[in-house]
C-alpha cells in the first residue's frame, strides 16, 4: 500500500482504502478502481490524498493515456480538416499507424497478455483508434505479417470517415431505433468513405475494402452491400469493430464488456468467423480489473487482476458477505483454483 496525493494520480489505481466523508459515509469503497474523472470530484470533496496497491493493478491500458491521448488528438485533427476528395492530410494517418504498431510491439510479452478493456464513452475519433489497436493485438496473435498488419491499421483508422458526411449524432443512439430515412443515410457512411478514397493510390486495397465491408457479416446480413465473401483482413475488423462499437455506445447503447463478449460468442461462425474470434477473446478479460461483481455465493468483491487462459475467472477481493457484512482483512480468491465460487452477476 502506498499514498498518494491527489495530483500524483493518474487513475486506473486501485483503492487500498476506502474514501469516505467526515462522518463516516463510504464514497468509493476499498478495491475501487480510480477512474480519471473520479479525480476532480475528490478534489472538490476536499479529499487531498488516497491509499492505492501498490502490487495490484487495475485496468491495463494497451496504450499508455498520454499516448493515446495524442493519438486521438492527431486523428482528430486530420479528420476534421478533410473535406471530400481532398485527401493530402490523410496521408499521415499511415504513419499513425505505423506509431501505433510500433508503440504496441514495444510492450514487453504484449501477445501473451489478458487486456482489461472497459466500457467507455468514446467519439468515431477515439473509437477508430480503439479498433485499430484491438485489430492490430488480433493481427499480431494470428501471425500476420507487418505489412497487412500496417494496412489493416490503416483502414480502421479510416473506416468511419464517411461519417463525417452523415448529418445524425449516432452517439449512445441505437440504429434499430432509427427511422427508415435516418437509417438509410447511416448505411452509406461506408460507401461513402471508400467512393472518397478508392482513388488513392498510398492506401491499399485492403484499408479500402475495411472502409466499405467493416459492417458485413459472413451470414450477409450486414451492410452496404449484404456480401458473404469477405477478405480475411477485413473479418478481424468487423470483430473488432462490433465489440467496440458495443463498449463505448457508437451506434448502439453502452453494454458491459462481458456482454460483447457473449454477443460475440453467440455468433462466431454465423456473422464473425470463429478463429478471429477465439483469438480476440484471449487477450480480453471478460470482468476488467475494478469491475464489481456478485458471486454464486452472494458475497460481494472486486476483481483485481486476471489469469491468463482463463479470463472468465479472474482474482477477486471479497469486500462484504452475503448479509452485507464488511469483511475484516483481506479475502482474496483466484477463481481459478477455487472452482466452487464463480461470478454471478456485474454490478452496474
Amino acid at each position: 500500500m502506498k499514498r498518494l496525493r491527489l495530483d500524483e494520480i493518474q487513475g486506473n489505481e486501485v483503492l487500498a482504502r476506502p474514501l469516505m466523508t467526515w462522518d463516516y459515509q463510504i464514497i468509493l469503497p476499498e478495491g475501487t478502481l480510480i477512474r480519471k474523472e473520479h479525480i476532480a470530484k475528490l478534489g472538490e470533496l476536499g479529499i487531498l490524498e488516497v491509499y492505492v496497491r501498490e502490487d495490484e493493478t487495475g485496468q491495463i491500458a494497451i496504450l499508455k493515456s498520454e499516448l493515446e491521448g495524442s493519438f486521438h488528438e492527431k486523428v482528430r485533427d486530420i479528420l476534421e480538416r478533410h473535406t471530400y476528395h481532398n485527401n493530402q492530410d490523410l496521408e499521415e494517418l499511415s504513419r499513425t499507424a505505423d506509431s501505433i504498431i510500433s508503440t504496441i510491439l514495444e510492450e514487453e510479452h504484449v501477445v501473451e497478455r489478458v487486456f482489461d478493456i472497459r466500457e467507455r464513452n468514446s467519439d468515431i475519433y477515439e473509437h477508430s483508434i480503439n479498433i485499430c489497436v484491438l485489430a492490430i493485438l488480433t493481427s499480431l496473435k494470428l501471425n500476420l505479417d507487418r505489412e497487412k498488419i500496417h494496412d489493416i491499421g490503416v483502414g480502421c483508422l479510416l473506416h468511419d470517415i464517411g461519417m463525417r458526411y452523415t448529418t445524425l449524432d449516432f452517439k449512445e443512439k441505437d440504429v434499430a431505433s432509427l427511422s427508415d430515412p435516418e437509417l438509410a443515410e447511416f448505411k452509406k457512411h461506408p460507401v461513402i468513405g471508400y467512393t472518397s478514397l478508392k482513388d488513392e493510390e498510398w492506401i491499399s486495397d485492403i484499408s479500402k475494402y475495411i472502409i466499405l465491408y467493416h459492417h458485413e457479416r459472413m451470414d450477409g446480413s450486414g451492410f452496404p452491400l449484404h456480401i458473404r465473401d469477405i477478405p480475411f483482413e477485413c473479418r478481424i475488423v468487423n470483430v473488432c469493430d462490433a465489440f467496440d462499437e458495443m463498449i463505448c455506445g457508437i451506434t448502439r447503447k453502452r453494454t458491459k464488456v462481458y456482454e460483447a463478449i457473449e454477443y460475440l460468442k453467440s455468433f462466431q461462425n454465423v456473422k464473425f468467423d470463429g478463429k478471429i474470434v477465439n483469438v480476440f477473446l484471449t487477450f480480453t478479460a471478460v470482468y476488467p480489473a475494478g469491475s464489481q461483481v456478485i458471486t454464486n455465493e452472494g458475497d460481494l468483491a472486486v476483481v483485481i487482476s486476471q489469469n491468463k487462459d482463463f479470463q472468465d475467472r479472474p482474482v477477486i477481493r471479497v469486500l462484504r458477505d452475503k448479509n452485507g457484512k464488511r469483511v475484516e482483512g483481506e479475502k482474496i480468491i483466484d477463481l481459478v483454483k477455487v472452482h466452487h465460487v464463480f461470478i454471478d452477476k456485474v454490478l452496474e
